[in-house]
């Protein structure tokens, strides 16, 4: 395993401009996907390995810490690097027949260097142990998925991408700025040596400073309330499959970034009790919860319903980590796994619908059930795992939050939580009446509309049997939430 960690990030790298190479090849899908389960299948080894031996170090060009580059694995980024790695391998088994209808023949090779570069990126951010070869894996993350979005059929996409491009660069913008603050006080860039260094400095002026630049470029990044006027049209006018990569991936490693700064850097001391910021987090992580809730309510494009209810759910890891105990972080990083399986399943279901009909507003697909009952049943089970139905990831997620709010003698917490959940009833119910109760359009009477195809469901059935299973088995996620936990919070 000497080079597992570094592979990791190197061979969506190199296969990047493979693709190029191939363009309109039609070897292009097979090297992508290859290179997809490659780089999921080596980041589940490097979790079992960590969560078995403890951390892994790799040391690039064989200079040691703090002088050189270090990416090192904990049971932390191991969890996100599978969540990345297994979303984005199944979003790429799914995505061939959909992108072939909805991106131009021409440019579906732009889509997958996009696809690939973004990948790197999102696993780079998350495996580096230097903030600011963490801040290169964040652009290059984030210009990628620019060009992803702008690849959308609809005039609308382009302003999206443009609106996100403006948006994202404030935020990168805010996050050098913190970075360049915190070296110009401490001299290091690493990660545990930039702790070791701020231990001292608890009240400088200047380290607060770049600790409130830094999080609200990073909250910027991920659309934590009232930062996330970006995410809702991203997510509505990119192509399908981008939408469920971007949903299932993107924000949870800026919120991974989150994590590592406040806890791995400045430490609780700084930045929670000096500034009150744990406060700050649960009041937009409250507000993110309800007005994202609401707003998906009123929502009549199924896309931009789920973009609202992404909000939502962010809302919940962050009120997680508000909470600022083990219970509370443990909460946040499993709804963190969670969030994932259903939300990424949800877009799933949207894409086989668009591939079918081209259409995503619900007056328009009344009756769809019965003509995709199976695209539909599985829109059934991800919808009440988003809402917290037992036996699936969603209950497991609100228990973990009520119970850390329980601890924290917050009943009014654990009420807000239930009733955030309520709120979700009526959205999903919205999609599920209109599935299944409504009279067939003459389109699907006549036989027109059929199923997705077998390449498309199969992707999607395993992330619904996901959201089943880890949420009657818990013991891995439980687990690896609960050893992230402790590590952040310092506990040996």
């Amino acid at each position: 395993m000497t080079h597992s960690l570094v592979l990791l990030v190197v061979i969506p790298l190199i296969a990047t401009p493979v693709c190029i190479l191939l363009h309109k090849r039609l070897l292009i899908w097979p090297v992508v996907f290859t290179v997809s389960w490659i780089t999921f299948y080596i980041a589940c080894d490097l979790m079992l390995a960590v969560r078995d031996g403890g951390e892994i170090y790799y040391y690039l060009g064989s200079w040691a810490a703090p002088w050189g580059i270090e990416y090192r694995l904990d049971s932390l980024n191991a969890l996100v690097a599978v969540i990345v790695s297994g979303v984005n391998a199944l979003v790429i088994s799914f995505a061939r027949a959909s992108i072939f209808q909805e991106i131009p023949e021409d440019r579906i090779y732009l889509f997958y260097c996009a696809y690939l570069l973004n990948l790197a990126g999102l696993l780079g951010v998350t495996v580096t142990g230097d903030v600011f070869n963490m801040f290169v894996f964040i652009e290059i993350s984030s210009l990628s998925s620019y060009a992803m979005i702008s690849l959308g059929k609809h005039r609308q996409a382009l302003l999206a991408a443009y609106r996100y491009l403006i948006m994202g660069t404030i935020g990168a913008t805010f996050i050098l700025i913190g970075i360049g603050l915190l070296y110009a006080v401490t001299g290091t860039l690493n990660i545990p040596d930039l702790h070791t260094r701020l231990s001292a400095m608890e009240t400088s002026r200047t380290v607060i400073t770049a600790g409130a630049f830094l999080t609200v470029g990073i909250t910027l990044k991920f659309a934590l309330f009232p930062l996330h006027s970006w995410l809702p049209n991203a997510y509505t006018y990119a192509p399908s499959v981008v939408s469920a990569f971007l949903a299932g991936t993107t924000t949870k490693v800026f919120i991974y970034v989150l994590l590592r700064f406040l806890f791995s850097i400045f430490g609780t001391g700084n930045m929670f009790d000096i500034v009150s910021l744990d406060k700050v987090l649960m009041i937009c992580a409250l507000l993110a919860i309800y007005s994202g809730s609401i707003s998906a309510i009123y929502q009549n494009n199924i896309k931009k319903m789920l973009a609202y209810s992404s909000i939502a759910q962010i809302g919940y890891i962050v009120l997680g980590i508000s909470i600022s105990s083990v219970a509370g972080l443990t909460a946040g990083i499993i709804h963190l796994f969670n969030h994932a399986l259903m939300k990424t399943a949800l877009f799933l279901c949207v894409a086989c619908i668009v591939y079918r009909t081209g259409k995503v507003s619900l007056k328009s697909l009344g009756g769809i059930g019965k003509a995709m009952p199976w695209t539909m049943a599985a829109f059934v089970v991800a919808g009440l795992s988003m809402i917290g139905v037992p036996l699936t990831v969603g209950f497991i997620s609100k228990w973990y939050l009520i119970l850390s709010a329980l601890n924290q003698e917050a009943w009014w917490l654990a009420l807000a939580i239930l009733t955030g959940s309520l709120i979700t009833i009526i959205y999903v119910w919205r999609v599920v009446e209109a599935a299944w109760f409504r009279t067939p359009a003459s389109e699907l009477r006549s036989g027109k509309i059929r199923e997705a195809p077998l390449s498309m469901l199969v992707p999607l059935w395993i992330l619904v049997i996901a959201n089943i299973y880890f949420g009657v088995d818990t013991g891995i996620t439980a687990q690896m939430a609960r050893q992230s936990a402790e590590l952040l919070m310092g506990m040996p």
